[in-house]
Protein backbone atom coordinates (compact mmCIF):
# COMPACT_ATOMS: atom_id res chain seq x y z
CA UNK A 1 0.00 0.00 0.00
CA UNK A 2 3.05 2.86 1.05
CA UNK A 3 4.26 1.70 -2.03
CA UNK A 4 1.24 2.34 -4.48
CA UNK A 5 1.36 5.85 -2.48
CA UNK A 6 4.79 6.38 -3.42
CA UNK A 7 4.84 5.13 -6.81
CA UNK A 8 1.54 8.61 -6.39
CA UNK A 9 4.62 10.35 -5.05
CA UNK A 10 7.67 9.63 -7.99
CA UNK A 11 4.76 10.81 -10.53
CA UNK A 12 4.25 14.39 -9.10
CA UNK A 13 6.58 17.35 -10.38
CA UNK A 14 7.40 18.26 -7.03
CA UNK A 15 7.77 14.34 -5.87
CA UNK A 16 10.49 12.92 -4.58
CA UNK A 17 13.70 13.24 -6.72
CA UNK A 18 17.54 12.24 -5.91
CA UNK A 19 19.69 14.96 -5.89
CA UNK A 20 23.59 15.70 -4.54
CA UNK A 21 23.59 14.97 -0.74
CA UNK A 22 24.05 18.51 1.41
CA UNK A 23 24.74 18.32 4.51
CA UNK A 24 25.05 21.95 4.92
CA UNK A 25 21.16 22.17 3.70
CA UNK A 26 20.27 19.70 5.99
CA UNK A 27 22.15 21.33 9.14
CA UNK A 28 20.10 23.94 7.94
CA UNK A 29 17.02 22.88 8.29
CA UNK A 30 17.56 20.96 11.57
CA UNK A 31 18.48 24.88 13.00
CA UNK A 32 15.35 26.09 11.68
CA UNK A 33 13.36 23.22 13.52
CA UNK A 34 14.82 24.11 16.77
CA UNK A 35 13.96 27.76 16.03
CA UNK A 36 10.74 26.67 15.09
CA UNK A 37 10.24 24.68 18.28
CA UNK A 38 11.39 28.38 20.11
CA UNK A 39 8.55 30.41 17.85
CA UNK A 40 5.92 27.70 19.52
CA UNK A 41 7.09 27.91 22.58
CA UNK A 42 6.90 31.58 22.18
CA UNK A 43 3.40 31.32 20.59
CA UNK A 44 2.11 28.68 23.49
CA UNK A 45 3.07 31.33 26.09
CA UNK A 46 1.42 33.79 24.39
CA UNK A 47 -1.85 31.84 23.91
CA UNK A 48 -1.23 31.77 20.46
CA UNK A 49 -2.79 27.66 19.98
CA UNK A 50 -2.90 28.72 16.33
CA UNK A 51 0.59 29.36 15.46
CA UNK A 52 2.08 27.24 18.19
CA UNK A 53 0.53 24.12 16.76
CA UNK A 54 1.65 25.47 13.18
CA UNK A 55 4.97 25.85 13.99
CA UNK A 56 5.20 22.96 16.03
CA UNK A 57 4.65 20.81 12.38
CA UNK A 58 6.98 22.91 10.83
CA UNK A 59 9.61 22.14 13.41
CA UNK A 60 9.17 18.54 12.90
CA UNK A 61 8.94 18.52 9.02
CA UNK A 62 12.29 20.46 9.01
CA UNK A 63 13.83 18.00 11.35
CA UNK A 64 12.45 15.26 8.53
CA UNK A 65 13.52 17.24 5.55
CA UNK A 66 16.85 17.53 7.18
CA UNK A 67 17.26 14.33 6.82
CA UNK A 68 15.97 13.82 3.56
CA UNK A 69 18.52 16.45 2.68
CA UNK A 70 21.43 14.90 3.92
CA UNK A 71 21.20 11.64 2.22
CA UNK A 72 20.02 13.56 -1.31
CA UNK A 73 16.83 13.30 -1.89
CA UNK A 74 14.35 16.12 -2.62
CA UNK A 75 10.66 16.64 -2.26
CA UNK A 76 8.51 19.96 -2.49
CA UNK A 77 5.56 17.52 -1.03
CA UNK A 78 5.37 17.14 2.62
CA UNK A 79 2.82 14.00 2.06
CA UNK A 80 5.30 12.54 0.37
CA UNK A 81 8.39 13.64 2.10
CA UNK A 82 7.01 12.04 5.12
CA UNK A 83 6.50 9.00 3.04
CA UNK A 84 9.53 8.74 2.27
CA UNK A 85 11.44 8.32 5.35
CA UNK A 86 8.11 6.34 6.89
CA UNK A 87 9.74 4.02 4.57
CA UNK A 88 13.34 4.39 4.48
CA UNK A 89 13.45 4.16 8.25
CA UNK A 90 10.20 2.98 9.60
CA UNK A 91 6.88 4.16 10.50
CA UNK A 92 7.36 4.65 14.25
CA UNK A 93 9.65 7.50 13.50
CA UNK A 94 6.85 9.19 11.40
CA UNK A 95 4.48 8.63 13.84
CA UNK A 96 4.68 11.80 15.55
CA UNK A 97 4.72 13.91 12.69
CA UNK A 98 1.58 12.55 10.79
CA UNK A 99 -0.26 13.08 13.98
CA UNK A 100 0.86 16.60 14.49
CA UNK A 101 -0.46 17.19 10.58
CA UNK A 102 -3.95 16.22 11.14
CA UNK A 103 -3.58 18.40 14.04
CA UNK A 104 -1.86 21.32 12.24
CA UNK A 105 -4.60 20.64 9.68
CA UNK A 106 -7.26 20.89 12.17
CA UNK A 107 -6.48 24.07 14.05
CA UNK A 108 -5.51 26.10 10.85
CA UNK A 109 -9.24 25.26 9.47
CA UNK A 110 -11.28 24.32 12.04
CA UNK A 111 -11.34 26.88 14.98
CA UNK A 112 -11.13 24.72 18.59
CA UNK A 113 -11.25 25.94 22.14
CA UNK A 114 -9.47 24.90 25.07
CA UNK A 115 -5.87 23.48 23.29
CA UNK A 116 -3.73 24.55 25.61
CA UNK A 117 -3.08 21.11 27.20
CA UNK A 118 -3.08 19.47 24.03
CA UNK A 119 -0.74 21.99 22.57
CA UNK A 120 1.65 22.01 25.98
CA UNK A 121 1.90 17.91 24.79
CA UNK A 122 2.23 18.28 21.21
CA UNK A 123 5.13 20.46 21.90
CA UNK A 124 7.33 17.84 24.61
CA UNK A 125 6.00 15.56 21.74
CA UNK A 126 8.55 17.94 18.71
CA UNK A 127 10.97 18.01 20.78
CA UNK A 128 11.61 14.67 21.09
CA UNK A 129 10.82 14.53 17.55
CA UNK A 130 13.55 17.02 16.83
CA UNK A 131 16.10 15.49 18.72
CA UNK A 132 15.84 12.26 17.04
CA UNK A 133 15.64 13.56 14.03
CA UNK A 134 19.19 15.83 15.01
CA UNK A 135 20.70 12.34 16.32
CA UNK A 136 19.83 10.64 13.25
CA UNK A 137 21.37 13.09 10.91
CA UNK A 138 24.34 13.58 12.94
CA UNK A 139 25.35 9.77 13.05
CA UNK A 140 24.86 8.61 9.05
CA UNK A 141 27.95 8.12 7.99
CA UNK A 142 28.87 8.12 4.10
CA UNK A 143 27.88 4.19 3.79
CA UNK A 144 24.38 4.82 5.45
CA UNK A 145 23.80 7.32 2.72
CA UNK A 146 24.67 5.24 -0.11
CA UNK A 147 22.55 2.52 1.55
CA UNK A 148 19.52 4.83 1.88
CA UNK A 149 20.19 6.35 -1.38
CA UNK A 150 20.45 2.61 -3.10
CA UNK A 151 16.78 2.01 -1.40
CA UNK A 152 15.60 5.06 -2.37
CA UNK A 153 16.63 4.43 -6.09
CA UNK A 154 15.08 0.44 -6.16
CA UNK A 155 12.11 2.01 -4.73
CA UNK A 156 11.26 4.73 -7.76
CA UNK A 157 12.10 2.37 -10.12
CA UNK A 158 9.08 0.00 -9.10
Amino acid sequence: MENKKLNWCFRLKEGPKIVESNERLSKSYLEQAKSSLLRAEKDLNDKDFLWATVAIYYAEYYALYSFLQRIGIKCENHSCSILAVSILLGDNRTKTINSHKDKRIDAQYYMKVDQENKIKIMLQEAKIFVSAFDEIVSSLTEDNIINYRNQFKMLSNL
